[in-house]
């Protein structure tokens, strides 16, 4: 057994730590865009979409540099333990494959959120050249090795679920953290 295969049936670590590099990369992208892009569409989107809540307006307004890379860092707690757990299991984690289900589905949650501005979003660019692509991938390799678990559309609402979640919560920490500092 070579270092980066998990057990007879597991699956090479680049299946199950690659959703941490992927991740990363797609992070990248909305770490460098995002509060500046907030910053100069939330007016004229404001406008095109009457319905949303003012209070969301005024949140993705107020996003600084330094908190939504704080929020990053979060997330990035949350994908390295799933990355480690499918590494851990050979990609057998039911918390892996919930991370890795999630990652995919919102990488075309960012590519409808394109689509609804007609133009770039963060995250857009990324998510049909990354994130989209790597789950597939990954998906397949878990498949091959019988070790991908059903999917159902329970498993899609959760695995969305667990994405908005973790993003919430890390989003409010950091928030929390920089209003201290």
């Amino acid at each position: 057994m070579s270092g980066r295969e998990i057990g007879r049936c597991g699956v090479d670590a680049s299946v199950t730590l690659g959703l941490l590099a992927a991740w990363a990369v797609h992070d990248a992208e909305e770490v460098v865009m995002v509060p500046r892009w907030a910053r100069d569409r939330v007016p004229e989107l404001r406008g095109r979409f009457p319905r949303v809540p003012d209070q969301i307006w005024r949140q993705l307004e107020s996003i600084d540099e330094r908190e939504f890379a704080g929020a990053v860092a979060g997330m990035a707690v949350v994908v390295a333990a799933a990355a480690v757990d499918g590494y851990r299991t050979g990609g057998r984690s039911a918390f892996y494959q919930g991370a890795l289900n999630g990652f995919g589905l919102h990488g075309l949650v960012h590519l409808a959120q394109a689509a609804a501005v007609r133009g770039y979003t963060p995250g857009s660019v990324t998510s049909p050249l990354v994130v989209i692509p790597f789950t597939l991938w990954a998906r397949g390799r878990l498949r091959r090795a019988g070790v991908l678990r059903p999917a159902r559309p329970r498993d899609a609402v959760q695995g969305l679920g667990l994405a908005a979640a973790a993003t919430a919560g890390a989003h409010l920490v950091a928030r929390r953290v920089a209003n201290r500092s």
